[in-house]
């Protein structure tokens, strides 16, 4: 089948765990039953077949090094559960910072001065390294940034993959959400879902509150971590989407008006990449009485979505192998907290194992 030929637009921890995830599981066989994974075998690509071939970076401490290198820099602190990945022979390059950088996060980010080092031309790398796809990881905030390696995806003629709450697959009047489509480009999005995290929890959750005829006065979820994008999320301006992101994934399992709280909500230094969720659920069940459920998730965050971007990324690799090109919409209703439809997972689930027999999106 060939190689899924991909490029990172920011190498924090969760690009760690996606590279470490593909070394991981490179022995993994279509007829065995892995943890971790969602599909072992996705359409003849398999996780082995992720190759990283650039990556761009503000961090002055991770430019110029392998990828395989980088990825371990501080302020990156996912756990190594694969701690012998290989070198690539591919070097971190320095991205546009725009406003890909917090102003509060610049020290501890470790970001280059602009007066000592110059961004290299996103969409000539791109087209050097020979890339099928570009996954952004860009923090949190990064409106700006977000759309300029969007661009460049699109002007290099390669799939995007949008991994965080910046709406521009899921929005079908995002002016490059149309671009891809008229160029017959892929794209998925926006803002990734974790394999088994507060999101998906709490939207199979309220889908079961739900059918089970059981009505939400109110829900909250609450969440802290300790790794950079809890760092990043502390100023509020910078989290907008990511709060309208988390909120609607769970508003829209319910046909009522549901208040609620939901998103980041502390972050706390020395939990490192460890997340803890809470989650709480009002509710009136047979007779009007009280029903309530109140619980804790803890995870190591970054690795979390790790198998779910293998997924996305095989995903838009057969898009590509097949001439498919715009919002790809199995995989991001399945894969992320914003697509541009919400559906129920389940029903997700089931109409990307039929994308992948060729029976959805042509």
């Amino acid at each position: 089948m060939g190689d899924v030929r991909i490029a990172i637009a920011g190498l924090g921890n969760c690009a760690s765990a996606l590279i470490q995830g593909t070394h991981y599981y490179r022995d993994s066989k279509a007829d065995e039953d892995v943890s971790g994974l969602m599909h072992v075998d996705f359409g003849g690509y398999f996780p082995k077949d992720l190759k990283f071939v650039a990556a761009f970076e503000a961090n002055e401490k991770k430019i110029g090094l392998d990828i395989a290198e980088a990825m371990w820099v501080e302020p990156n602190c996912c756990v190594a559960f694969a701690p012998d990945v290989p070198k690539t022979g591919v070097k971190v390059l320095p991205g546009p910072i725009s406003d890909g950088v917090a102003p509060h996060m610049r020290e501890s980010f470790f970001a280059y001065d602009e007066k000592e080092m110059e961004a290299v031309n996103i969409l000539e790398e791109l087209k050097k390294s020979k890339a099928d796809m570009l996954v952004s990881y860009l923090p949190v905030g990064s409106a700006e940034s977000s759309r300029i390696y969007a661009k460049a995806a699109l002007d290099a003629g390669i799939g995007y993959i949008n991994a965080i709450p910046e709406f521009i697959v899921s929005d079908p009047k995002s002016p490059i959400a149309q671009a891809f489509e008229k160029a017959g480009i892929p794209c998925a999005g926006d803002d990734i879902k974790s394999q088994l995290g507060a999101t998906i929890l709490h939207r199979v959750l309220a889908q079961l509150f739900d059918k089970r005829g059981l009505t939400l006065e109110n829900t909250y979820q609450l969440n802290i971590g300790g790794n950079t994008d809890f760092e990043n999320m502390q100023v509020e301006n910078r989290l907008s989407s990511k709060r309208i992101s988390k909120t609607e994934a769970v508003t829209s399992c319910v046909e009522y008006e549901l208040p609620t709280k939901i998103g980041p909500s502390d972050y706390v230094p020395f939990l490192e990449d460890n997340k803890v969720c809470y989650i709480s659920m009002r509710s009136k069940a047979f007779g009007n009485l009280p029903l309530d459920l109140d619980l804790k998730l803890s995870v190591q965050d970054s690795p979390n979505s790790g198998g779910v971007i293998i997924d996305v990324a095989r995903a838009v690799k057969i898009a590509l192998d097949r001439g498919i090109g715009g919002e790809l919409s199995s995989i991001s209703s399945y894969s992320f907290k914003h697509p541009r439809y919400q559906i129920d997972d389940f029903e997700a689930r089931d109409r990307v194992d039929e994308f992948i027999a060729g029976k959805r999106e042509r």
